[in-house]
């Protein structure tokens, strides 16, 4: 399955695609100098994939707010919040799938590193099964992850530079899919911007930017000079995500963002030398004598509250159906939608929360809006369709799972092809469907798992001279052999 979204054009007009799964798996480096298009380009990446994927953006110029209106994303202020609230935050944003924006545009630039630092942490520290892919945007990089020591206290250096580290290279395995942006390469520490393969380069104009783009680009030295004539807008590509070669693209239209300032020259104001400095001097001294400070921000919603937002996000960002089906229908696509799942090759051997992730993902290209499973629930509506033991009758499966209320979650699968084969007296155990349900190719592994299945007193293996083996399940009738 893939979910190509069109990132921009060639200079021929054909459209170039951006493949977001690959990209989750293989990270993104950005670079441009201020004003070749660099934030213009992440924000078509995030509004052509809003639909397909979770998205968390570190905004330290405040960027992105403007997301919420059109897509639904939530926007955090992280200056309304203290230390222990912001993790508290990313936390439950892992939990719930919340797109958000993270604006430090309030912060001081040290407030701002660590407020960055501690949010990472506390999404790259959550819970296994939370990890479910999210694109973690973090636009001008070169602040969180600095090449050398700058201004900033060594250890908000050590902890931010920790935590770029952590999304950048052991991200992955916990669904946290690094796209990182930054005005110049040289600033950017290497180990961050080295576990990147897919690259996106704008215009620049310092030689060391130049060579590394280059190299990273995979081109010569000498064709180095080409990344500085780009326009703005204009990006060279180059990655498993969008092209194998490197590729010329102009970044396509967005829907958000402040509107474009008008370009050129202003005429000047035509006052007369005398009356301009009137309009500066008149009751200087009296004005500066009344000048109060601005009034006080309105308080920061409590986290409660804002988590409530996070909850709903994600149905915000669905667009609603003209007609929405009744529960029914909905709950009937559902469970078609889990058996469907169960029978395709190799998805039980992904993760639980892999599964449920596309779960998920296809109920929202459907528009399939209604109460939905947890991740407990869809386990084991999972487990039960993949074993086929929907197939049996009502009584006999509220027997058998009456059997398997004591058995684990993620040894559900294996246990019910069991009970099924045991009940209907097969000759022998399907081994593949066995170890296809238990999500491994390993006889070790199957061995391992009779024998925990049976010292839990749920099976009762008995093996022959030949090597036969029987496996019984208590309070079952029949019995099957394998």
């Amino acid at each position: 399955m893939t979910a190509n979204i069109t990132i921009g054009h060639e200079t021929s007009g054909k459209e170039v695609l951006f493949d977001i799964e690959e990209l989750l798996a293989t990270r993104l480096l950005v670079q441009g100098n201020s004003g070749s298009g660099k934030s213009h380009l992440l924000r078509r990446l995030l509004e052509e994939s809003a639909g397909l994927v979770q998205q968390v953006v570190i905004d330290p110029e405040g960027d992105f707010p403007s997301l919420a209106d059109e897509f639904g994303h939530v926007v955090i202020d992280g200056s309304a919040y203290s230390p222990a609230e912001i993790e508290a935050l990313a936390r439950r944003i892992r939990e719930h799938r919340a797109s958000v924006v993270l604006d430090l545009d309030g912060l001081e630039v040290e407030q701002q590193i660590r407020c960055a630092a501690q949010f990472l942490t506390a999404l790259f520290d959550s819970p296994r099964e939370h990890w479910y892919p999210v694109l973690v945007v973090v636009d001008e990089a070169q602040m969180f992850a600095p090449a050398v020591a700058g201004e900033i206290a060594e250890d908000t250096r050590r902890m931010t530079l920790s935590a770029m580290t952590n999304l950048m290279c052991r991200g992955r395995k916990r669904g946290l899919a690094g796209v990182v942006a930054t005005q110049r390469l040289a600033k950017l520490a290497k180990n961050v911007a080295a576990e990147a393969s897919n690259f996106l380069m704008g215009r620049t104009f310092l030689d060391i930017d130049m060579i590394r783009a280059a190299d990273l680009l995979g081109m010569e030295r000498r064709s180095a000079e080409r990344i500085r004539e780009l326009e703005r807008g204009h990006f060279l590509a180059l990655g498993p995500a969008i092209t194998r070669l490197p590729l010329a693209v102009k970044i396509g239209p967005v829907k958000t963002g402040l509107k474009a300032r008008a370009e050129g020259l202003m005429a000047m104001p035509e006052t007369a030398p005398e009356d301009m400095a009137e309009l500066l001097t008149k009751n200087l001294a009296s004005e500066a004598r009344e000048a109060v400070p601005p009034p006080p921000a309105p308080p920061a919603p409590r986290v409660d509250e804002i988590a409530e937002t996070i909850a709903r996000a994600e149905e915000r960002q669905v667009e609603a159906p003209a007609e929405r089906a009744d529960t029914t229908t909905v709950a009937s696509r559902i469970a078609e939608l889990i058996t469907e799942l169960s029978a395709e090759e190799g998805i039980a051997f992904q993760s639980s929360s892999a599964q449920y992730q596309t779960f998920l993902t296809r109920c929202r290209r459907e528009r399939l809006i209604g109460p939905m499973p947890d991740m407990q629930a869809f386990r084991r509506r999972f487990a039960i369709a993949g074993s086929g033991l929907d197939t049996l009758d009502e009584e006999l499966q509220k027997r058998i799972m009456q059997l398997a209320s004591a058995v684990d979650d993620d040894l559900l699968a294996p246990f019910l092809v069991i009970a099924k084969a045991s009940h209907t007296g097969e000759t022998q155990v399907d081994e593949s469907a066995l170890a296809r349900a238990y999500g491994t190719s390993s006889p070790g592994r199957i061995r391992r798992l009779l024998d925990h299945l049976e010292k839990q007193g749920l099976i009762v293996v008995r093996e022959d001279f030949g090597g036969d083996r029987t496996v019984m399940v208590p309070g079952l009738e029949s019995q099957a052999t394998g």
